[in-house]
């Protein structure tokens, strides 16, 4: 993997590396924050954390303000891309949620998606295993967040990996994506007509499909209520939350008059998200 760029921060150290994926097949870009222990070669805690539709691996350390807590706790930051980008398809930039920044997190299977679209086994066969080999972040201790899109994919890659992600939580996720609209047309681009196959990525079917919680420590999601994907019904975190209580799943389900969907939100609440993996990892 090849360093882009670094920073010092709070004490760390913000990078920003590129390295060729063999899952995707094209060179794939990613950031890391690492904390000030890390800096010092002593292996951390990690958070993985998912950004959503249009952003890029560098967005969230941009705009969440995440570093100075991350500092203090000794937390390292992961953040992949959204989707591949270079590979030349045909429409790949047409839309804003769909294809080149918009790969929800899992791996396509229709054409021509299926050769690149492959962000679920990216970031668990390619990312992951090349982070815990070249920075000092204990793989044993990661915990799994995002926005939006990325809250899916957070919610989606803790409950369809188990032990791989040690806690999770999420804001604004698209909670139901086989009942909205962004969903039906990522899932039906990406994954064809079969609905069964849907429902395999849709953290409310996932969460319902549970016969003990997964995450007996809880689960923590922050939602605006100014939001005009609530209003529009992109979200529908009502849903998972019908399903954690059918699996018994604590799940804390923050409700915030006046906050939208944008990154002013995430920066309000983002303390609260690292102390609950703190708390849960063991930092």
């Amino acid at each position: 993997m090849e360093l882009k760029n670094a920073h010092a921060c709070f004490g760390g150290a913000q990078r920003y590396y590129e390295h060729h994926s063999s899952e995707i097949g094209l060179a794939m870009k990613f950031s890391v924050y690492l904390p000030p222990k890390a800096v010092m070669g002593e292996k951390v805690p990690a958070l993985l954390y998912l950004a959503g539709l249009t952003c890029t691996e560098e967005t969230f350390f941009i705009k969440a303000g995440a570093q100075r807590l991350a500092s203090e706790l000794n937390i390292a930051l992961i953040c992949p891309d959204t989707s591949p980008r270079g590979a030349g398809l045909a429409g790949e930039a047409d839309s804003w949620d769909f294809g080149v920044g918009a790969g929800f997190y899992l791996d396509a299977t229709t054409k021509p998606w299926a050769l690149h679209w492959r962000m679920e086994s990216y970031i668990l066969n390619d990312l992951l295993p090349l982070v815990g080999s070249k920075l000092p972040v204990d793989l044993q201790r990661l915990g799994i967040f995002g926005h939006s899109m990325g809250g899916h994919g957070a919610l989606t890659l803790a409950l369809r990996h188990p032990g791989r992600f040690k806690s999770v939580s999420a804001f604004a996720p698209i909670a139901n994506p086989i009942n909205c609209p962004w969903g039906h047309k990522a899932l039906g681009g990406y994954l064809g007509d079969d609905k069964a196959e849907w429902a395999r990525h849709d953290a409310s079917e996932l969460m319902s499909a549970q016969t003990a919680a997964p995450f007996p420590a809880g689960i923590l999601i922050d939602q605006g209520l100014a939001d005009k994907f609530l209003i529009e019904k992109q979200l529908l975190p009502e849903a998972f939350e019908a399903a954690c209580a059918k699996a018994g799943q604590p799940l804390t389900l923050r409700r915030h008059a006046g906050y939208d969907h944008g990154y002013y939100f995430i920066q309000s609440f983002v303390d609260d998200h690292l102390r609950h993996h703190a708390q849960q990892l063991g930092a």
